[in-house]
């Protein structure tokens, strides 16, 4: 079953929690052929447990919940597009909240937002499932941060008159996941699923190079 949500939001609304310097420089694939049911790595470490609570549709967004602050992880491979660090750069702001995009190889990004100053990785790099990326923020319930994972539909929009003009419009994902409750699904808000990072999960979009390079270590 085709797992994407038919929901679509405009540029301006569909990075409702992304800054617009994380649009700065960099434009997404339109209209990729993207993978609905892939499978993807919980972001925390193997055996970490996590709270699930979803938001509201048509965002798809995740919030991740541990008791500790704990080591934000990728959940797929892909390349470091933005980092955002908000809260370090300007404590005055009302936007206090950091900000990392990845971009993955079906033409998808996802955008983990809400964790603490010290991110980890640099933009350029490209990362697997598994990688350290930063470390969770307090919030109401423990620590947590959010997840959301886009693809651009199209890079034109209709206006009033019926004329297409520059623009975009995005889609949402509602991403399948591979935890120790259950090898393949989609979560449920409210519960508690424990990561199960497997070296076929981490090795899936690696090439040959790569997995050697990772049998070395």
């Amino acid at each position: 079953m085709n797992r994407i949500s038919t929901s679509i939001l405009f540029l301006y609304s569909v990075f409702f929690i992304l800054s617009a310097k994380a649009q700065e420089n960099w434009t997404p694939k339109s209209n990729p052929k993207i993978e609905p049911n892939f499978l993807y790595a919980l972001p925390y470490a193997n055996e970490t447990k996590t709270k699930v609570i979803t938001e509201n549709p048509p965002s798809k967004t995740i919030n991740f919940y541990t008791e500790e602050p704990d080591t934000i992880v990728a959940i797929r491979k892909g390349k470091i597009i933005k980092i955002i660090e908000s809260f370090a750069n300007n404590p005055k702001s009302k936007n206090k909240i950091n900000e990392l995009l990845i971009e993955h190889m079906d033409g998808t990004f996802a955008t983990y937002q809400g964790f603490r100053n010290g991110i980890f990785v640099k933009e350029g790099k490209t990362v697997y499932p598994g990688t350290p990326l930063a470390i969770n923020s307090v919030s109401n319930e423990g620590f947590s941060f959010r997840l959301m994972i886009n693809y651009l539909k199209s890079d034109e929009v209709v206006n009033k008159r019926g004329e297409r003009i520059p623009g975009a419009i995005y889609g949402f994902i509602e991403p399948h996941f591979s935890t120790k409750e259950n090898a393949n699904g989609i979560l449920t808000s409210q519960k508690y699923y424990t990561s199960a990072i497997t070296p076929e999960i981490i090795q899936k979009e690696m090439t040959k190079k790569e997995i050697k390079n990772l049998t070395k270590k």
